[in-house]
């Protein structure tokens, strides 16, 4: 989400915004609709262009979590010609599952259906790159079971209370545990664990800003763990408080937590 700010309409009701932000196709990581609504800064890093620059260097390559096939697609685009002999991607939600199909059926990347806390179906040590941008969870003992020795895992994970402002709006104060979770030192530790190498690990917290309702019931519908139980007949009335809330403030703000990962299988002794 991100992109240039737009002013929003001050004299849109809120009815009509709850009722657009409800009309909006929640399928794929395509966040263009936000627009002029909500932005969040980007990391340092430049995931997308990192993972086009490691494609080019790369034979076989696995996207995990594709979602809907936006990032690998950029990527593939930005590196080509020297595209990998070999590209597959997995994703577990089925709406995302036919749009990561679709998109990437024109770039022969296959989309394989798999659950995220399922095994990886592939063989040992079948690529040389594994890459994934926001994986619910990564499998490290998969990851590390599918890399060649001397592959690399490149990612950029959700990191420990990522929009937290947002979620404890509606659910409350959530315990430390919640908080901690996806906390990237316990990542690295898991990932060592496995048997990879962490490389480089880098941190970030990131600026978001909502600018009217609709934004953040289509934000909430799209990403559906933020409040697993979310609905606007639900929250409608902490929606209206918020409505109010941003019309008086003029945005919403929130921070995002991403780390970047960049992994090491060691060679074979």
């Amino acid at each position: 989400m991100i992109v240039p700010e737009r002013p929003h309409d001050p004299e849109r009701s809120f009815d009509e915004l709850l009722a657009e932000g409800v009309s909006v196709p929640t399928g794929g990581w395509d966040f263009s609709w936000f627009e002029g609504r909500a932005t969040e800064a980007r990391p340092s890093w430049g995931y997308a262009a990192g993972m086009a620059e490691r494609l080019g260097r790369a034979a076989a390559v696995l996207d995990v979590q594709t979602g809907g096939g936006e990032v690998l697609r950029f990527a593939l685009e930005r590196a080509a010609p020297q595209r990998p002999t070999l590209v597959v991607a997995t994703e577990g939600w089925p709406p995302n599952v036919g749009k990561a199909t679709e998109l990437l059926r024109p770039y022969g990347v296959p989309v394989v259906a798999s659950d995220e806390d399922a095994p990886l179906p592939f063989a040992d040590g079948a690529f040389d790159l594994v890459v994934s941008r926001h994986p619910v969870k990564p499998h490290w003992p998969e990851i590390a079971r599918v890399l060649q020795p001397g592959g690399r895992y490149f990612a950029q994970h959700v990191g420990p209370a990522s929009v937290f402002e947002l979620v404890e709006y509606f659910l409350g104060p959530q315990p430390d545990e919640v908080r901690g979770a996806r906390d990237p030192e316990r990542e690295r530790r898991e990932a060592e664990a496995a048997g990879l190498e962490v490389v480089d690990l880098r941190a970030e917290r990131l600026r978001m800003e909502f600018y009217d309702i609709a934004a953040v019931v289509h934000f909430l519908r799209k990403v559906i763990w933020m409040v697993p139980d979310f609905s606007v007949e639900r929250y409608r009335p902490r929606l209206r408080q918020l409505h109010e809330r941003i019309e008086d403030d003029g945005a919403f703000v929130a921070h995002s937590s991403r780390h970047l990962l960049d992994v090491r299988k060691p060679e074979r002794s």
